[in-house]
């Protein structure tokens, strides 16, 4: 039997259509990707001012709301590859941006924590992230994004492999 080109484009279990009948303007993980990329796009020049890159970015702010946190975490919460995050925080370190310290209740562990150098050049670069966020949400009624940010926080708990 002959398969027309609507069969082929299907996967083999038949119910999940392929990349190219959804599209992508209408697959949410390129969108979200592409979201991402502007988003970080539009910070680049005023984190190069401060000599930062985006996982030392990230890591900047997640310590700006959750200091102290195990690598593991910060990496996790950064959403930046672990050896990644170690190559940053090296740097960061260098440039008396952060501090590690023991974890008291294990050795092995280390705890990062944002110096005043790091909180300054982080305060220094929230105007320009909250205007890109807003920039993002531009035209975009208060509802509609709660009800947006709701939902990304489903997904997350959907795909979340972590405890947090």
């Amino acid at each position: 039997m002959t398969e027309t080109a609507g069969q082929q484009a299907r996967t083999t279990d038949g119910d999940d259509p392929r990349l190219g009948e959804i599209g992508l303007d209408n697959f949410a993980p390129y969108l979200m990707n592409r979201i991402m990329g502007r988003y970080n796009a539009a910070l680049r020049d005023e984190m190069a001012e401060l000599g930062l890159t985006t996982p030392q970015m990230r890591a900047l702010a997640v310590l700006s709301v959750m200091d102290g946190l195990l690598i593991r975490d910060l990496a996790v919460y950064a959403v930046v590859e672990q050896s990644t995050l170690s190559r940053a925080l090296d740097k960061l370190a260098r440039d008396g941006k952060i501090r590690r310290e023991s974890d008291p209740g294990d050795s092995r562990a280390v705890r990062i924590f944002l110096t005043e150098a790091g909180r300054d050049d982080y305060v220094r670069l929230w105007p320009h992230m909250a205007r890109s966020y807003r920039n993002m949400f531009r035209g975009i009624e208060t509802t509609e994004r709660r009800v947006f940010v709701e939902t990304l926080q489903k997904i997350l708990r959907n795909v979340r492999v972590h405890d947090f």
